[in-house]
């Protein structure tokens, strides 16, 4: 039995082959640049000869770090995941979530409870879904924020998975760019909604 693929690897056209004459003519040149420097170092008297290997030392290093960064613009590609074919019958792996931060005013709270509010609702099996919040700087502002967060947590998580909800972080779903997620859901969807709304406003701030 054949093995479905679990995601699709599709190459960027005309992108694709835009950068690629690009690279050609861009090769080009250089190598014009390196012929004449190593020429006219060789063949005119007058050339200083420190100043002029600088120079030409410089533009080779910098030719051989232009070669190397190449490859993603020669074959770009992008990729789509394709959960549908995962077999029934599978057993996931444990999945550990590892959200860091420091400092509160270099790393808005805001912000990172909602990477963590992301992180938790991930459409994986809960009893294999671990995140950590690991705070360096040991803040009090952390701690009382992530005690929020988890109560929000509480409300936001079953009404995620309830309605599939697909951006599944708060500040991101309830800003205009998840306005498509809510055309054609139920007068029950958007009661429920607007408790959701309410309750990230009052919890939401507290976090700042």
């Amino acid at each position: 039995m054949a093995t479905l693929s679990l995601h699709t690897c599709k190459v960027q056209q005309p992108d694709a082959t835009i950068n690629r004459i690009h690279i050609f003519l861009h090769f080009t040149a250089i190598l014009f640049l390196l012929y004449y420097r190593t020429t006219r170092l060789f063949l005119q008297k007058n050339v200083p000869t420190l100043a002029w290997s600088l120079i030409s030392t410089s533009e080779l290093i910098l030719t051989i770090i232009w070669i190397l960064i190449q490859a993603f613009r020669w074959h770009p590609v992008s990729r789509s995941a394709i959960p549908e074919n995962i077999p029934g019958g599978i057993e996931l792996p444990g999945l550990d979530v590892f959200v860091c931060t420091l400092d509160p005013k270099k790393e808005p709270t805001i912000e990172v409870m909602n990477t963590v509010l992301s992180a938790l609702a991930l459409d994986y099996p809960p009893e294999k879904l671990s995140v950590y919040l690991s705070d360096d700087g040991g803040s009090y502002i952390t701690l009382y924020a992530i005690k929020e967060a988890c109560s929000f947590a509480k409300s936001w998580l079953p009404f995620c998975k309830k309605y599939e909800i697909k951006s599944r972080c708060p500040v991101a779903y309830f800003s205009s760019f998840a306005d498509d997620e809510r055309l054609l859901w139920s007068d029950e969807f958007r009661i429920e909604e607007q408790k959701i709304k309410v309750l990230y406003a009052h919890q939401g701030p507290c976090v700042l």
